[in-house]
Parts: C-alpha cells; sequence; structure tokens
C-alpha cells in the first residue's frame, strides 16, 4: 500500500469524501501539457494492474499497467509517440488541504482523435523489457543480474541491493541453464521473479519493484464501502512445489506436512537447474516457504475505492456477508477516474485441484531434447567485472550434464586487466678522479621508476576437490 498519513486513512474511511485528479502529459521533446478533471471526459478514465492470471495465482508475472483515458484537447496526436503521462489523485485531509497519492507513469501507445477530444491508451514502463536478452549471460547474485536489466531496458530498479538479498533466495548465486526459452528480458524477469519467490511490477515512481504475497493486514473494507462483492466458499492455499530439473529430466515434488493444498508448478526454470542436489533443494524449499504463506479467500468486489491500494495488499472484509475471521491479497485493480474501484483475488479451490496436484507427484520428465549427431556450441561470458585479490576467486565454474554418449570440449579464456604498483629503484654512481698527486671521488645518486611484477596463481578443481 503506498504510504499516506493518517489523516488521508481517517478520510478515505469517511462515507463521504473531497478528491480531484490531476495529470500531466510530457512529449519526447519535451514539452508539457497540463490536464485535471474539467479536461477528463467523464466516465472515460480507467488504470488497471494485475499481478495473476484470471484464474489462479502466479509466481514471477510480469504484467504491465494500462491507462486509458479521453481529454478535451487539441494537442497534436503525431506529437503523443512514446510520450509520458503522470497521473495523481488529491483527496481533501482538513479544510481545503488536499493530501497527494501518485497512479503511476505511463508512455502513450495509441492516440486517437476524435472532434473534440484525445483518446489515449498507455502503458507503464514494463514494455521497456520487451528487448532481447543477453544469451552470453552465465551466473551472477540476482541483484547483479537486476542492475543488468536495468541499464540494458533503461527502467530504474525501485530497491536497494540489501532490499533484494532479504527476499527469498535473494543472496544465492545463481546460473543460467543454457537451453531454455528466454528470449527477452522480461521473459528474464519472470524466471528471476518466481526463482525469488515473487511477483514483479512497475511502482508508482516509473521504477522496478519485486514484491512476495504477504500475510499482514494492510487494510479493512467495510460494507459501507462495497457497492457489490462475491466472496468464494474456499481459501486458496499451497502446500507444495513442483520443479523440472533438466538433467534428471523429471518433475522433482516438495512439500509441507500435511499436504492437503494445491501444487505451485514451477515448470522448467532455467536460473533453478545448477549447483549441488542440496542446493537445489534448499532453494526450491525456500520458494515453497513463501508460496505457503497464501492463504486467501478469493473475491471480486467493486467498491468507493482507495487509490492508495497496491497489488498485494492483504485486505480484510467486515460487515454483510463477508467472513471476518478470513484475509485476502490484491490480485487485480481496476481504478476508475472519478469512478468506482474493482478489486479482485483468484485463486482455486484446493478440493476441486486435488486430483490435478497429486497427477503431478509422478510426472515422469519432459521427453529428450538432446538429438544424436547434434553439435552444440554455447558460450559464457561473466556478467559483471570480477575483482582478484589475495583470497581464491572462482572465474570459471562448469557444470555439464548429457542425456546420452557424447563427447564434449571445455575451453576458457580468461582476459585479464593487470594493473601492479610501479617499484622505486635508486643507486649511487661512484667514480676517483685523479689529478698528479691528488685523488677526488665523485658520486652521483640515480632515482627511476619501474614496473612492479604481479604473481597471478591459477587452480585447476575437479569435482569440487
Amino acid at each position: 500500500m503506498y504510504p499516506v498519513s493518517k489523516e488521508y486513512k481517517k478520510a478515505i474511511s469517511e462515507s463521504s469524501r473531497s478528491f480531484f485528479w490531476t495529470g500531466k502529459i510530457t512529449t519526447k521533446q519535451g514539452k508539457e501539457y497540463l490536464f485535471d478533471n474539467k479536461d477528463i471526459v467523464k466516465g472515460s478514465g480507467y488504470i488497471s494492474r494485475q499481478c495473476s492470471g484470471s484464474s489462479e495465482i502466479e509466481l514471477g508475472s510480469v504484467y504491465a499497467a494500462e491507462l486509458g483515458i479521453s481529454l478535451f484537447s487539441n494537442v497534436d496526436r503525431y506529437s503523443l509517440e512514446d510520450a509520458k503521462i503522470t497521473l495523481s489523485f488529491h483527496l481533501e485531509v482538513e479544510d481545503n488541504t488536499y493530501e497527494e497519492v501518485p497512479m503511476g507513469v505511463f508512455y502513450v501507445a495509441e492516440a486517437n482523435r476524435k472532434i473534440k477530444t484525445l483518446e489515449l491508451k498507455a502503458y507503464d514502463a514494463m514494455l521497456n523489457l520487451e528487448k532481447n536478452f543477453n544469451k552470453g549471460l552465465s551466473s551472477a547474485f540476482p541483484y547483479d543480474f537486476l542492475s543488468l536489466l536495468s541499464k540494458a531496458c533503461h527502467v530504474e530498479l525501485a530497491q536497494t541491493k540489501a532490499e533484494i538479498e532479504a527476499l527469498t533466495n535473494g543472496a544465492e548465486l545463481l546460473g543460467i541453464y543454457q537451453e531454455n526459452d528466454i528470449e527477452t528480458w522480461r521473459d528474464f524477469l519472470y524466471y528471476l521473479a518466481q526463482a525469488l519467490g515473487c511477483f514483479s511490477f512497475i511502482d508508482r515512481e516509473g521504477k522496478l519493484r519485486l514484491i512476495p504475497y504477504g500475510a499482514n493486514e494492510n487494510k479493512v473494507v467495510d460494507s459501507r464501502h462495497r457497492y457489490t462483492s462475491s466472496f468464494s466458499d474456499f481459501v486458496t492455499r499451497y502446500t507444495a512445489v513442483s520443479s523440472t530439473n533438466k538433467k534428471t529430466e523429471i518433475a522433482e515434488y516438495y512439500s509441507v506436512k500435511p499436504d492437503d493444498g494445491l501444487t505451485m508448478n514451477l515448470g522448467v526454470n532455467p536460473l533453478l537447474q545448477f549447483g549441488l542436489e542440496e542446493k537445489r533443494k534448499q532453494i526450491i524449499n525456500n520458494i515453497l516457504t513463501a508460496i505457503t504463506v497464501v492463504n486467501y479467500v478469493p473475491f471480486e468486489s467493486d467498491t468507493i475505492g482507495d487509490p492508495a491500494l497496491d497489488l498485494g495488499d492483504v485486505i480484510k472484509f467486515t460487515g454483510g456477508h463477508a467472513d471476518e475471521s478470513k484475509r485476502s491479497a490484491i490480485t487485480s485493480i481496476n481504478t476508475k477516474i472519478n469512478g468506482k474501484q474493482t478489486i479482485k483475488c483468484v485463486g482455486k479451490n484446493p478440493r476441486l485441484a486435488n486430483a490435478k496436484s497429486k497427477n503431478d507427484k509422478n510426472i515422469a520428465g519432459l521427453e529428450s531434447s538432446i538429438n544424436e549427431n547434434k553439435l552444440s556450441i554455447y558460450t559464457y561470458v561473466n556478467a559483471l567485472k570480477i575483482d582478484l585479490a589475495a583470497e581464491k576467486t572462482s572465474i570459471i565454474n562448469i557444470e555439464f550434464a548429457s542425456g546420452d554418449e557424447t563427447n564434449a570440449e571445455f575451453h576458457g579464456e580468461v582476459i585479464l586487466d593487470v594493473k601492479s604498483k610501479s617499484v622505486a629503484r635508486n643507486i649511487k654512481a661512484e667514480t676517483t678522479l685523479e689529478i698528479g698527486d691528488e685523488s677526488k671521488v665523485i658520486s652521483l645518486p640515480v632515482n627511476w621508476n619501474e614496473d612492479g611484477k604481479t604473481v597471478l596463481t591459477a587452480y585447476y578443481v575437479l569435482d569440487g576437490k
């Protein structure tokens, strides 16, 4: 939930409220156009966000938020290509004092001109991630991967390195299995967020954020603030995950006891293939721990609305036919500008999905994708520069598996940029001059700097020994 003041929370919970909307369009040339309530065609504006599909909760989702709005404006539609739109909600919290809640940063995808109005459709910066993925990447820590994504796609990160490392598996070294279906950075983010037990979205400031599902209550919605509401008669909860191991071609099953809930299928995640068996189990069990937090009642409700609500916020409903002992998480928000807000939580029924999830336990694996007489060449490049110092540092780590008899060659090349400290040298030259019966000693000091030396010791480790 977007951080707001106590006065805002009090005002938004009242039966009536005073508010207005404002926005700004900034073209690529830097020209700005401001608009407010009087410029917005009544009933035309909406902001739609989601972190799951239409039927079940997802891990790793990378959905883009959508803005649609019609304005009474004479702005040239051709000048709005990739223009930036910012939108804000203003709520009166005291007499003539308004608190602003930013509603996001969007980029124009379509601009259609009518006689008096301009229709705009825009999306957030998640679409910036539709850039070709760097296939040369091999392994890195999650924050390092995100930093590379940020630079490649020009999307700022909302979280610090410490905040990413605090997430599930956030401090683990992850490797990319090269036989994968990753084509864009958005595809890669899906697998990375899944490995971290999160979903990802672009926040209100236009920055990329990864958020896990939670259990702590963020807001109470009573019957006074609901136009309509529908609640399921079951609780969506997960007690197992299934992940396919490409090396063994087996769908591995991890669960907690009692195993009487849904199974989250992680599929073939390229970031969960490398490492020792114990490490893989640890990483997937960490994901299992993160998903067992889900204990939500699916619902759909039309409400008066609170623009400060975010995806993943945990809601408690009171009054009417709501069960006040249960909680739900928002997986979809549709906010009408100057209108109502529809919030939703999706989820499957563990009783109906039980048979299917148990069948997942017995999946024998995938068909072999290795063809006979096939020559495959893979190249790997380290994601970031590696600084070598006195301690041993792993610079090339190869783990190889084959489903058939084959020959393999490994070639490694290490390009070094060595900078040694210069060494100061000095020497004193002396000579003796004899003139007649006299002799005289003349000394001349000589000083110079020369390149120092760096000793690099290389180790070859086989089978971890």
